[in-house]
């Protein structure tokens, strides 16, 4: 049986909707918990309907009728439904924050019907608009700013300005490269030059990025009074209280958090501000808990990537902006996490973007609207192959645990299933690496011969062949690797076979070392062209415009990480293509997951990302399909 369907069916404009109208009945903002005066509006697309309407619409008892041109499906428990919430006393109170999860549709009341739009006016229309709203004020670049505001920093200023003044938090999750930090710090101008009376904001930061907060606010704004709070020596208990009264910013560090807890909890911080936020992904962590417990009614959360992997990650942001909204972490997971990661419910996922919509603002750089002058980024694909000793090894490891996997169940599954993708992913990093501890990679860089060295790895000798190009064009370029012991072999390997200085940054170098590589690197006549850096400890926060080739040796399985690191060249100060080169061992598991990992991307596109636990559910059969050696993957270099 042939069964046509008219296009019309399932459309929003074929069947009853709902719109939210809202009504502020404090004058006077005071967050979510403000009284908002709130009333159901039924419509079909753009044609509202009213409650004579609906009651012909019941007494007709028709079931398929045409309104504005368009055939409409009626069902008769939402229509019921319509009739009730439109009556003259349906009107209701209630606070911002009930009345916008109503917004986000999925309430019992609604019985099912769509949520189209939410319709408000004054300060709430400036609120639920777009950042652009006219309703919003548009202020001008504070007169202490030493710079040029770009119009879309602009905008983001007086966005973060009037969430501020209606007491709601924010989440500035610009594009990497597109001033974050430039737009928190002119707000923090702004207040004061419009004379508010506002006390010390508390900045946490990663590790990696104090020196660079130090080094922005010094050269925009040299009047604010800033404290680093961080080394043995730094102030604590009433001490730290004291230096909080006596300045404007105070920049610490996540950990230093949890660790400094009793002595930042009792202080009343006019604002906390995070940076790269999506370090407090995990809500349960100690950090997280102790990051939730600080007092302030103002918080701002800046990151370029408010969604790694799971939509928790957005939860727990949005916890730490407005505390309650996104309600608890369970509810969340029911209504929003697993419809859109497990079945892709487009309904749900159009419902959270509307609730989370007037406090993320977002702008790409590849938008030409945003910025018009950022040159391009073109991302090229680099394959090498496995040197024999590399296939052997390969192959051996995969034999070896494929067995102990399919005689394994639950959590020792799922771990020996995790290890043999880190230790595939080694190997075809260089052999060294599979033998494990840094003793190691001590021998083979202080014993070995360096030449000996890169031979033996396929992915090594591609990329030596790559970087010199780039030196003979008298560019230079930063290599971005997850191991910190491939970190020590790539900079002995590029020193001996490039002869030049190479530069290496990973999680344990000092906060002054580290400051004074990244001067080293971005002066245009300093002597090391080539930057090393482990993808934790360099993928945030750094301002490396010098480079103008990325090189990722290995392959992160969170394709945003990677992104957060191609950034620290691709951004604001940038004014040559950069070239980003990922490489991928042909014929092995990095070949496959890279293939996989694109088909993804439409998820992630969506608010969502995915993360690598989907690999560890596979069955025998299909892991073993996934990590064989093809025989591509065989035509290694013999040594």
């Amino acid at each position: 049986v042939l069964v046509r369907v008219p296009r019309w069916v399932g459309q929003d404009n074929a069947r009853l909707g709902l719109r939210l109208s809202l009504d502020a009945l404090d004058e006077a903002p005071s967050g979510l918990e403000t009284r908002i005066a709130y009333r159901w509006i039924v419509a079909v697309g753009e044609q509202r309907l009213t409650l004579e309407q609906l009651l012909h619409l019941k007494n007709s008892g028709e079931r398929l009728v045409r309104i504005d041109d368009h055939w409409v499906e009626i069902d008769p428990e939402q229509l019921d439904a319509a009739i009730t919430l439109v009556q003259p006393e349906a009107a209701q109170a209630a606070t911002l924050l009930e009345a916008l999860r109503l917004a986000g549709g999925g309430d019992a009341t609604t019985a099912g019907m769509p949520v189209l739009g939410v319709e408000a006016s004054g300060w709430l229309r400036g609120l639920l608009g777009t950042p652009e709203d006219e309703a919003m004020e548009e202020l001008p670049q504070p007169l202490a700013f030493r710079g040029e505001l770009r119009p879309y920093q602009k905008t983001g200023l007086s966005w973060l300005s009037f969430l501020d003044r209606h007491g709601l938090g924010a989440c500035l999750a610009d594009d990497m490269g597109l001033g974050k930090t430039v737009q928190l710090i002119v707000l923090l101008q702004w207040e004061r030059e419009v004379g508010r009376l506002v006390g010390p904001t508390l900045l946490v930061v990663p590790t990696s990025v104090v020196g660079n907060w130090r080094r922005e606010l010094e050269r925009f704004s040299p009047e604010l009074r800033v404290h680093i709070q961080h080394g043995p020596e730094r102030p604590l208990g009433d001490a730290l209280a004291t230096v909080a009264a006596e300045h404007d910013v105070l920049v610490t560090t996540y950990a230093l958090v949890a660790r400094d807890r009793e002595s930042l909890e009792p202080i009343e911080w006019h604002r906390v501000v995070l940076d790269e936020a999506q370090s407090i992904k995990n809500p349960p962590t100690k950090q997280a808990g102790a990051i939730r417990a600080l007092n302030s009614t103002r918080r701002i959360a800046l990151t370029g990537t408010p969604v790694e992997n799971r939509l928790t990650e957005l939860w727990s942001i949005m916890d730490f902006c407005n505390p309650g909204f996104l309600g608890d972490q369970s509810n969340f997971r029911r209504r929003f996490a697993r419809p859109i990661e497990r079945h892709r419910d487009a309904t749900a996922a159009a419902d959270l973007r509307r609730l989370v919509q007037p406090f993320i603002l977002r702008r790409l750089k590849t938008d030409r609207t945003v910025i018009d002058d950022l040159p391009d980024c073109v991302e090229t694909r680099e394959h090498a192959v496995l040197t024999t000793e590399q296939a052997n090894l390969y192959q051996k490891a995969v034999d070896d645990m494929l067995g102990q996997v399919d005689r394994s169940d639950g959590i020792q599954r799922r771990g020996l299933i995790l290890s043999l993708l880190g230790r595939l992913k080694q190997i075809c990093d260089h052999p060294v690496l599979a033998v494990r501890g840094e003793e190691a990679v001590t021998s083979a860089v202080s014993e070995g011969d360096p030449g000996t060295l890169a031979r033996r790895s396929g992915k090594a000798i591609r990329m030596l062949q790559l970087l010199e190009e780039v030196l003979a064009n008298g560019e230079r370029a930063l290599v971005f690797t997850q191991y910190r012991r491939m970190g020590r072999l790539l900079a002995a390997m590029i020193e001996h076979q490039l002869e030049c200085r190479t530069l290496f940054l990973h999680g344990g170098t000092p906060v002054p070392k580290r400051e004074k590589m990244i001067e080293t690197f971005q002066d245009p006549e300093g002597d090391a062209p080539v930057f090393v850096l482990s993808l934790k400890a360099g993928g945030l926060g750094l301002n490396l415009t010098a480079a103008s080739h990325v090189f990722h040796f290995d392959r992160w399985w969170n394709p945003a990480v990677e992104k957060q690191a191609t950034d620290r060249a691709f951004r604001i100060g940038q004014t040559r293509t950069v070239h980003v080169h990922p490489f991928v061992c042909t014929g092995t598991l990095e070949e496959r997951i890279d293939r996989m990992l694109e088909e993804k991307t439409e998820l992630a596109d969506r608010i969502i990302g995915a993360g690598e636990d989907w690999i560890t559910e596979m069955s025998t059969g299909q892991l073993r399909d996934l990590l064989v050696l093809r025989e591509d993957a065989l035509l290694g270099v013999d040594v």
